[in-house]
């Protein structure tokens, strides 16, 4: 599902995994709305998500997330 935010910009909602979660995706956690600063590759396929208040969040390699991405136009 997409939309369409004020800008112009267009939001996907979609399904991530440790291999395929980005850096400015938005992860709703808790009803807390985190944006994913940086992230780092850890053993067995693990990654440890760092947002941008600082908290961090390690996912496991068959983890699985909905997240908001903002594509970019083209």
């Amino acid at each position: 599902m997409s939309e369409r935010v004020p800008g112009g910009a267009l939001i996907s909602h979609i399904e991530v995994t440790s291999t395929t979660v980005q850096r400015g995706d938005i992860i709703q956690l808790g009803g807390c709305t985190c944006r994913v600063r940086d992230l780092f590759q850890l053993p067995q396929g693990a990654k440890q998500l760092v947002f941008e208040s600082g908290e961090s969040l390690t996912i496991h390699g068959r983890t699985r997330l909905f997240v908001a991405r903002m594509l970019k136009r083209r």
